[in-house]
């Protein structure tokens, strides 16, 4: 009779899905059943877990001492993701189930105390590594689903424990199910499109060169003038996710325990618009074990930040460093996880904490002094890094007519210049243009004497820092591919200054 088992499974830190030996031995002596490799409480709780599935599927429990070890000892280990391979190793120890057909496996689930299987969170990232490793993937039934979405892969979902040991003895395998095509992409945004708002042409022209180049962008007017709604356009002008953007958003959302990405939304981009009253952790994630919080959740995606000086100040400025790197990295005791967190930043506020500053149809009730507090709420470091500011003023009762009977740009229409304009980027130098270095823009931002001149008399009159100088040749260099051209003009270098006058008004 075997006295030692190896089991394969993977433990989840942060986005990395790394291998867990499970290690299962019997020896003689006192009956004891121990588990250590940094185990936490829901690890330790597995011992009852097992105890009662194993009666309950009718399997005699081994009344021997036994030492569960999940390597490496120095990996800390979360969640009830241990319950199968430590199961299915007492058995293959203890000679109930054969020992040698567990080394092509990879094995995760929960047991329930009648043995049946539920689901375990980052399933995603799990079925990845182990199609990498070319494992065999036994798991839950309900987990199923999103396994397959990891390609290459074989799976094998099962209900209960009496399923994989009948699998394992060959008395009756369980059909395997292959990896599935990722599922169409659906074109409508429930019916949202560009064409929906009329008027404020210059805001839109904003939210065109922000999806263009990736850029980020601050609205601001009064309430009712079209922010909300500009914002949730967005995505309609935006490229669809290609599959390994898919897949990558996929796991984010499998780790943190949100409901799986429907099938005709695959290839759309994700919105996230959290309350202003969301906390840091939240925001940029935390707990233990770490999970990601909106800024990841957005990744390839649009964080929408609405009235943005009511969020926290210490909130906000925890966004400073991830829009830089696009990566938050979260520390704990003994955890260091990363996320990916490249987001397009879309805000919008007030010019007042009445709303009404420069309105022309209502006065403001705000003295000088409440709207320097009200904008003080947001540091400059924060402004500095986002790209474009636009105003976005109220329109003119009398000209609500005419704009019913002008003829707007559909959503369609943008969407196949924004297409165009990445694809010179990406042609040139293989990234977006908000992601070109400082040396980038050297190469491929070449200023004429006129445009130089004009852009040196706009640093010294509105006191422009050198990462603003940087983000307006970044936002030029948008203008340009948008107007396909190689070389910036006068125009293009204008219109991208005229998104630097709310920072500096």
């Amino acid at each position: 009779m075997s006295t030692l088992a190896v089991i394969y499974s993977r433990a989840m830190i942060g986005m990395q899905a790394p291998l867990v030996t499970v290690e299962t031995h019997l020896s003689f002596g006192m009956p004891q059943f121990s588990i250590v490799g940094m185990p936490e409480t829901t690890v330790r709780e597995s011992r009852d877990r097992v105890r009662s599935a194993l009666l309950n599927a009718n399997y005699s429990f081994p009344d021997k001492r036994i030492t569960v070890n999940l390597a490496p000892a120095d990996l800390p280990k979360e969640g009830s993701r241990f319950d199968l391979p430590i199961a299915l190793g007492i058995l293959a120890a203890s000679g109930q189930i054969p020992l040698e057909v567990l080394a092509g496996y990879e094995v995760t689930g929960e047991l329930a105390l009648s043995g049946e299987l539920r689901p375990v969170q980052g399933i995603l990232p799990f079925a990845i590594k182990t199609r990498q490793a070319g494992k065999q993937f036994i798991l839950p039934e309900a987990n199923a689903e999103e396994a397959k979405l990891a390609g290459d892969i074989t799976v094998y979902p099962a209900k209960h424990l009496l399923d994989v040991c009948a699998h394992l003895c060959g008395t009756k395998p369980i059909t395997p199910q292959a990896a599935v095509s990722p599922p169409p992409h659906e074109e409508a945004w429930n019916g949202a499109d560009l064409a929906d708002v009329h008027g404020q042409h210059h805001a839109k022209r904003a939210l065109e060169i922000a999806a263009t180049g990736g850029h980020s962008l601050l609205m601001i007017g009064p309430p009712g003038t079209g922010k909300t709604m500009l914002a949730s356009r967005l995505p309609t002008i935006l490229p669809d996710l290609t599959e390994d953007e898919a897949l990558e958003i996929a796991a984010i959302r499998s780790i943190a325990r949100r409901q799986h990405t429907a099938p005709l939304t695959w290839r759309q981009r994700p919105f996230r618009s959290p309350h202003h009253t969301a906390s840091s952790v939240a925001l940029v994630g935390g707990g233990r074990p770490p999970c990601p919080g909106e800024i990841s959740l957005a990744h390839s995606g649009i964080l929408f930040l609405d009235e943005l000086p009511e969020f926290d100040r210490r909130v906000l400025e925890t966004l400073r460093e991830p829009l830089e790197s696009g990566l938050v990295t979260i520390s704990r005791a003994g955890i260091c996880a990363e996320f990916p967190a490249r987001f397009q930043l879309i805000a919008a506020m007030n010019p007042c904490p009445c709303g009404h500053a420069g309105d022309m149809q209502q006065s403001c009730r705000c003295s000088p002094d409440q709207v320097n507090r009200y904008r003080a709420r947001l540091s400059g470091p924060l402004l500095d890094r986002i790209d474009l500011h636009v105003n976005v003023p109220a329109l003119q009762k009398q000209d609500f007519p005419k704009l019913h009977k002008q003829e707007v740009e559909t959503s369609e229409q943008v969407k196949k210049r924004v297409i165009r304009a990445r694809e010179i980027q990406l042609k040139r130098v293989g990234k977006l243009n908000f992601q070109l270095s400082t040396q980038e823009l050297l190469t491929y931002c070449s200023l004429t004497p006129a445009v130089a001149e004009l852009l040196e008399q706009a640093i010294i009159k509105f006191k422009l820092s050198t990462r603003a100088y940087h983000r307006i040749l970044r936002v030029a260099r948008t203008i340009a591919d948008l107007n396909e051209a190689d070389i910036f003009s006068l125009q293009h270098m204008s219109e991208a200054l005229s998104y630097r006058e709310i920072r500096n008004s």
